[in-house]
């Protein structure tokens, strides 16, 4: 069993910079790819952001944050982050990591075991 617990969320200025980190508990963190998705407001389905694979040596991003955003990992500190940079007004979401058993991750959210509570970002003037 794997619990997450994301945080890092708030308000932010449009250009501005925010690292969500997201903390697991549990003794095999190590064995899990991880994902980050958020919702926006009104959004039926939580939307595919980024994934990191179970070493940190594959990341993998969607489109509408390449270049602006990195994911990484510290499996000392049993913990995922998602660097955010020259966030745009269209970036305001809850913000959910996710574990998926397995070496990859993947942009499906249907394909992660374990899921955090989220945590809001908003950006805005």
């Amino acid at each position: 069993q794997v619990q997450l617990v994301e945080s890092g969320g708030g308000l932010v200025h449009p250009g501005g910079s925010l690292r969500l980190a997201c903390t697991a508990s549990g003794p095999t963190f190590s064995n899990y790819a991880m994902g980050w998705f958020r919702q926006a407001p009104g959004g039926k389905e939580r939307v595919f952001v980024a994934a990191i694979s179970w070493s940190g040596s594959k990341t993998h991003y969607a489109e509408s944050v390449n270049v602006r955003f990195t994911i990484s990992r510290d499996h000392a500190k049993n913990t995922v982050y998602l660097e955010m940079n020259s966030v745009k007004p269209e970036d305001t979401a809850v913000y959910f990591c996710a574990a998926r058993r397995a070496l990859w991750g993947d942009v499906q959210h249907f394909n992660y075991d374990y899921w955090g509570p989220g945590t809001q970002v908003t950006v805005s003037t």
